[in-house]
């Protein structure tokens, strides 16, 4: 592990340990939480904690915030618990791949497990707040379809953007180098909808439920209609990628499963 020097030597270090921002990056994760992350991993890097450290840590605060929207009836308090919960999972979910670039100490077995937190947080938090409302009647039950059609989204993006990633790179194309021009801030504004980062925060309205599910249903749809459309793009990029129109056949399908298997190794 690299000696340390103090705390600001080490945001000073991980400021230059940054990873290129994707073109897609929202707003909040972009400019608010990747900052909130590296102060974190400062802070991490001292206390001579490990990423993986750092990825239960970031679980845990998640789950919590989780749990809590199972236990309790839509409050104020209650939603502000619990965006702060997520908001400092979220932040800490930075900080585990910033220690890691920063003492050369990231490996696949981080990654996984980075990834598996993150996918099974994608499903449970709208099922969660769907076991919430249905279990203190606070809303009318036709409510009850947006979590239950976000748990579907979320999931459906997390993995397609997952696979996207895998097949790209099995196609030598890595992702960000094809693409000349740098992150826009117009782009960033315009994807905050579907930013996790602003999801936790709405949870701040919990305590006015009405408003609460119709900022709710608004993220929803907006990362419903991002679904649609990059699914559309991601397609015809990898159909162009391979030169052919994608065969379905077996013949696909271990190569796909080598790449999964090799990231998660």
């Amino acid at each position: 592990m690299l000696p340390y020097a103090g705390f600001r030597d080490a945001v000073d270090r991980l400021s230059g340990a940054q990873k290129a921002a994707a073109r897609s990056a929202p707003a909040y994760s972009r400019f608010v939480n990747r900052r909130m992350g590296r102060y974190l991993a400062a802070a991490a890097f001292g206390a001579r904690l490990t990423p993986n450290m750092v990825t239960g840590i970031s679980a845990l605060f998640t789950f919590s915030g989780i749990a809590l929207l199972i236990s309790f009836p839509p409050s104020w308090g209650l939603g502000i618990l619990v965006s702060l919960a997520l908001v400092l999972g979220y932040a800490l979910d930075s900080a585990d791949g910033q220690l890691a670039r920063l003492t050369g100490a990231g490996s696949p077995a981080g990654e996984w497990l980075d990834h598996i937190v993150d996918a099974l947080k994608t499903s449970t938090l709208p099922l969660a707040l769907l076991v919430g409302l249905y279990r203190f009647a606070a809303v009318d039950p036709v409510w009850l379809l947006v979590p239950l059609g976000s748990a579907v989204v979320s999931a459906v993006v997390f993995f397609s953007m997952i696979l996207t990633e895998q097949l790209r790179r099995q196609a030598g194309v890595v992702p960000g180098q094809h693409e000349g021009a740098p992150p826009s801030w117009l782009r960033a504004v315009l994807v905050v909808p579907m930013d996790y980062g602003v999801l936790c925060l709405s949870f701040m309205l919990y305590g006015a439920t009405p408003v609460f599910l119709a900022v709710y249903t608004a993220i929803f749809a907006a990362t419903t209609a991002f679904l649609a459309l990059s699914s559309v793009k991601w397609f015809r990029e990898l159909t162009a990628v391979h030169g052919a129109q994608p065969r379905l056949g077996r013949d696909r399908r271990p190569a796909i499963g080598t790449t999964m298997s090799d990231a998660g190794a």
